[in-house]
C-alpha cells in the first residue's frame, strides 16, 4: 500500500467529485505512517479542513536507522515516490485539483525535495497546480526559505537544495523552531553540518548528485577552518567532541523538535501548526 488516505473518492470517480485542493501530507520520522499518519504532527494542521479539500497521507518507512528498518536516505527517498505517484495519480484523474503539499522533519525533507523538483520543471505536474507548500523543521532549510517565525542560525541540517524550489519558491513557507537542530545548524557548526551530510548520504540518490556536491563545498567554504579552530582550542578537559555530544543532548531534552504546535509565529499569538492550517484554509477559497 502507497498511502493512507482519508475522505477518499472511489477510483471511478467522475470528475464533478475531484477536489478543489488535494493537500498532500508527508509525516515525520517515527511517526509510523503505515499505521495511522494522521495522528502525528500534521494532523493538527489538517483536521477540519473545508470539505472542497482532500487529505492524503503519504505512507512510507519514516524511519531513519539501519535497525529500524531503513536508513534515512532510503526511507526519504521512498517518501518523495509515493508523494509522486499520489500527486501524479490525481492529477491524471483531475485535471483542475490544484495542490498542496506539507511536511514535518524527514517528511519535510522528502516534500521539499518533491516541491523542488516540480517548481524546476522536473515534476509530474506543472508548478502551476501547486498552490501551497508547507514545511516544518525541514533538514534542508535554506536561508532563503520564506521563513515564518523569529529569525534562526544557520540552515538546516542536510544543506540547501540545488536551484532552490524554483517557480513555486514564492509558495513556500517554512518554520523552525529555535533550538532545532534539524532545521538550524550554525553555518559554522562543522560536526553538526557533517551528520546532516552523512545522513543524506546514508542511501545516495543519484538525482540529489548536484546537492551533494554543493552541500560538501558549503561545509568546507563555512565550517571547516571555524570548525577545525574551535577543536584546537576546545580545554583538554572539554574536547570538542564531548562538546558537541552535550549539544546533541540539550537539544533531545529540550524538546525542540516536539514544540510547533506551541510554538508561537507571528504577533497574534498564532502557533505554527495553525498558522500552516490557516493559509491552507485560506488558499482552498481562492479561485485558482
Amino acid at each position: 500500500m502507497l498511502w493512507i488516505t482519508t475522505d477518499t473518492p472511489p477510483a471511478d470517480a467522475a470528475p464533478s467529485d475531484c477536489p478543489d485542493l488535494n493537500v498532500v501530507a508527508v509525516p515525520g520520522t517515527w511517526e509510523t505512517s503505515r499505521d495511522d499518519p494522521s495522528q502525528g504532527m500534521l494532523s493538527l494542521v489538517t483536521r477540519g479542513l473545508p470539505g472542497t479539500v482532500r487529505t492524503d497521507y503519504v505512507s512510507y518507512a519514516a524511519t531513519a536507522l539501519p535497525w529500524e528498518g531503513e536508513v534515512y536516505g532510503r526511507s526519504k527517498r521512498e517518501g518523495v515516490d509515493n508523494a509522486r505517484k499520489m500527486i501524479a495519480g490525481m492529477a491524471a484523474r483531475c485535471s483542475a485539483t490544484r495542490f498542496a503539499l506539507i511536511g514535518y522533519s524527514q517528511g519535510a525533507d522528502a516534500a521539499g525535495d518533491l516541491a523542488a523538483e516540480i517548481g524546476t520543471g522536473l515534476g509530474v505536474v506543472s508548478p502551476d497546480r501547486v498552490a501551497a507548500v508547507g514545511l516544518l523543521s525541514d533538514p534542508r532549510r535554506s536561508l532563503n526559505d520564506a521563513l515564518i517565525g523569529p529569525p534562526v542560525p544557520g540552515a538546516g541540517a542536510g544543506g540547501a537544495r540545488v536551484g532552490g524550489f524554483g517557480f513555486l519558491s514564492s509558495k513556500v513557507r517554512t518554520f523552525c523552531v529555535e533550538g532545532d537542530l534539524y532545521c538550524s545548524v550554525p553555518n559554522d557548526d562543522l560536526a553538526g553540518r557533517f551528520a546532516g551530510f552523512f545522513t543524506q548520504l546514508s542511501a545516495p540518490d543519484p538525482l540529489q548528485a548536484g546537492n551533494y556536491v554543493m552541500s560538501l563545498q558549503s561545509i568546507l567554504t563555512e565550517a571547516l577552518f571555524p570548525g577545525i579552530t574551535g577543536i584546537l582550542a576546545a580545554p583538554a578537559d572539554d574536547p570538542a567532541g564531548e562538546q558537541w555530544v552535550r549539544q546533541v543532548q540539550e537539544f533531545l531534552v529540550s524538546g525542540a523538535h516536539q514544540k510547533y504546535p506551541t510554538y508561537v509565529v507571528d504577533e497574534n499569538g498564532t502557533t505554527a501548526t495553525t498558522w500552516l492550517r490557516n493559509w491552507l484554509v485560506d488558499i482552498a477559497a481562492e479561485n485558482p
